[in-house]
């Protein structure tokens, strides 16, 4: 699907206006929309045009008419009946369609919306409340479509043709039909603001409860291992509590507004009942019995309408709260730009800081404070230092997850803000520290995204990675199905998978981010071992804490308080006597006890 096909739903979902959005999301398609709403018209003839055939027939009884007349009256039924089917088949086929393209549209810009957001806006926002705004939420519109756009045209077919049809046979009675609007409106507008505002509470706590369980999920190893089942249940429980109040809440608001309406509406409608036999017996207005059943029967449909109307406050309450929750994505403004910015066709992986600072929204402080340094295409370069000292950030920055508060990051002497990012990731791969495998086979994780990868080019990447052996001793070989998050796999298989994904795509830039800090030291080994052939030729920046895995790099460079200390060899550096020997002398002293 073009990207201008997705990008579509940010234009007319408006968190502030969601009933505009909701009808511009249907007129996306007009002539099936103008094709169902005219098959919808045909199809409810019937509803408003049986109460004059109904008073022809009695009418023709009570005078002793002739049968002829009540078998034509009688065929024009059938006639109008019949045609409902083909009609309503019409009908659902075309509005159904819209609805469920509205849906799936919704999905895919969601999608794509998330993609585009930046790594901060990821990091602010749970991600099980992501997933109940793409699930949850687009259901809900989807729902409030079906539910509430039938009996609304109906409702309105059936009006406008009782209307009609009263003002030609008796239009004095048509002040009596206007009393309904008046009250129906008071009645929506009086329950408005309680609605959206229990909804709202509503969808805030379900996104809660939703975060909640992500969590307990999660969390599942660190909850067993420590025995606090009881806890973890506990706080499920507090937020599964929260969701019962608001929900409650709501349903009571909504068992006021379905009793007000139904009493409202039938009382009227035995009012016009009354009034119109009393105006045939009084000969207050000429009207005939059948005329009286006409008119009873044209008000109860009326009344009928617009109860359905009112009933259906509450689904479309729901709906619009959730064209208000995926607004909230889709509108939201932390989004990394890359439209209208350089793209990248070939990268040599020379890069420079050049003054670079960078400072996060809710810190005091520099995270990395006036960095300069110039890294040759082929070097690698190592980044050491205590927690805090802005390893992490540095790579963020290299990446363009994050941008410089101040500086510039130059990739083969342009300056990256200058460039599409999204192009210039093509040439980079990332093994962080716990590499992230998803559910499907050992192939299918390997060739992520590359969906013409021949299989010999694979299995060199397997040979390098040091997994080959591995992955032909599984009874499915590549086949192999490797769970959530690789969770079949041991820690040093699913870095080695991650180093074999990371070796087809032959980046020209390698970002490791203690790539074997979690590792016990055999399968340390064979990492480091496939890493070594990973990074040959490669621009690679390295950020470790155990400083055994970096004796190799052409420079390590040390960090403390986001600026730079040291910089130089192994060997270069521990001659020094500075920092870098102390973190030395001391990983050394832990490792000798």
């Amino acid at each position: 699907m073009p990207m201008k096909a997705l990008s579509q739903p940010m234009s007319v979902v408006d968190g502030a206006r969601p009933i505009r959005s909701v009808l511009r999301l249907l007129l996306r398609r007009p002539k099936r929309m103008g094709v169902a709403v005219f098959a919808f018209a045909l199809k409810e003839i019937p509803l408003w045009f049986l109460p004059v055939i109904t008073a022809a027939i009695i009418d023709i009884v009570t005078v002793g008419g002739p049968v002829e007349s009540v078998l034509w009256w009688s065929l024009l039924a059938a006639v109008l009946l019949i045609q409902n089917y083909p009609n309503h088949i019409i009908y659902t086929r075309n509005f159904m369609t819209v609805v469920r393209d509205t849906g799936s549209m919704l999905r895919n810009d969601l999608a794509a919306r998330l993609q585009s957001l930046s790594i901060g806006y990821h990091t602010r926002v749970n991600s099980s409340i992501v997933q109940t705004k793409v699930v949850r939420d687009v259901e809900n519109v989807e729902l409030m479509l079906q539910q509430v756009t039938h009996p609304l045209l109906s409702a309105v077919m059936v009006m406008g043709g009782a209307i009609t049809m009263t003002a030609i046979a008796v239009p004095q009675f048509l002040p009596v039909y206007a009393l309904t609007v008046p009250i129906a409106i008071g009645i929506r507008f009086g329950m408005r603001n309680r609605s959206r505002s229990r909804n709202e509470n509503f969808r805030m706590e379900i996104e809660g409860f939703a975060a909640r369980v992500g969590e307990m999920a999660s969390l599942i190893p660190v909850t067993r291992a420590h025995g606090l089942e009881k806890t973890a249940v506990t706080r499920v429980s507090s937020s599964a509590a929260g969701v019962r109040r608001a929900g409650l809440h709501l349903d009571m608001l909504n068992g006021h507004v379905a009793s007000i309406s139904w009493v409202t509406m039938q009382l009227l409608g035995v009012g016009c009942l009354m009034l119109a036999a009393v105006f045939s017996l009084t000969g207050f207005l000429p009207i005939t019995a059948g005329e009286v059943v006409m008119l009873s029967s044209y008000f109860a449909l009326l009344t009928q309408g617009l109860t359905q109307l009112l009933m259906l406050i509450p689904v479309g309450a729901r709906g619009l709260e959730s064209v208000r929750s995926i607004a909230e994505v889709l509108q939201d403004p932390d989004i990394e730009q890359n439209e209208g910015k350089q793209a990248v066709e070939k990268v040599v992986g020379n890069m420079r800081l050049d003054g670079v600072s960078q400072r996060y929204t809710d810190s005091e402080v520099d995270a990395i404070h006036k960095l300069d340094l110039d890294i040759r295409a082929g070097e690698t370069v190592a980044f050491v230092g205590s927690s805090g000292s802005g390893k992490s950030t540095l790579l963020n920055l290299v990446l363009g997850f994050v941008r410089p508060t101040s500086g510039r990051i130059l990739l083969d002497g342009v300056d990256m803000q200058l460039l599409d990012l999204r192009t210039v990731r093509r040439f980079v791969s990332v093994v962080p520290q716990d590499s992230v495998l998803f559910e499907g086979t050992i192939r299918e994780n390997i060739a992520y995204g590359l969906p013409h990868l021949d299989d010999e080019r694979i299995r060199l990447a397997l040979q390098d990675a040091n997994v080959l052996d591995f992955v032909q001793s599984q009874p499915e070989g590549w086949h192999t199905i490797v769970g959530e998050r690789g969770a079949r796999l041991s820690g040093g298989q699913r870095q080695r998978l991650a180093i074999a994904r990371a070796l087809v795509r032959d980046p020209r830039i390698l970002l490791l981010d203690e790539a074997t800090s979690a590792l016990d030291p055999e399968s340390e080994q064979l990492v480091k071992v496939a890493l070594g052939r990973l990074m040959k030729g490669r621009t690679t920046l390295v950020v470790a804490h155990r400083l055994s895995t970096i004796r190799q790099a052409d420079r390590i460079v040390v960090l403390e308080h986001g600026q730079i200390v040291e910089i130089g060899t192994h060997e270069e550096l521990i001659a020094r006597s500075g920092r870098y020997s102390h973190l030395h002398e001391v990983q050394a002293g832990s490792t000798d006890e």
